[in-house]
């Protein structure tokens, strides 16, 4: 059976650049603030017609999508800020984010 190639193996980033639910801002999952996270998830979510879920639920899938695909490769202040973002998340809207600890 043949190798398969590079490109297949790395569908997860494909999806991360080209969602057909959400157009993201770029390098996003990049910026050090996660409230700057939440809100340009919230944002794009919320200027997209193309989603299948409601805004929330698809910005919050699309940064659970994130942090899982990274998985062990993510640093350990790195995913401190991407679940944080979450926190964020859901404060932006509405859905009770607690204080995150710190």
């Amino acid at each position: 059976m043949p190798a398969k190639s590079h490109a297949t193996k790395k569908w997860s980033g494909e999806v991360t650049r080209h969602s057909n639910a959400l157009d993201l801002q770029k390098s996003v999952f990049t910026q050090r603030d996660p409230r700057k996270i939440a809100l340009s998830l919230k944002r794009s979510a919320e200027r997209s017609r193309r989603r299948k879920a409601g805004p929330y639920q698809s910005a919050m899938s699309m940064l659970n999508f994130y942090i899982n695909r990274g998985g062990r490769n993510l640093s350990a202040n790195r995913k401190k800020i991407l679940e944080r973002a979450k926190t964020e998340l859901r404060r932006a809207f509405g859905r009770g984010g607690q204080t995150a600890k710190r």
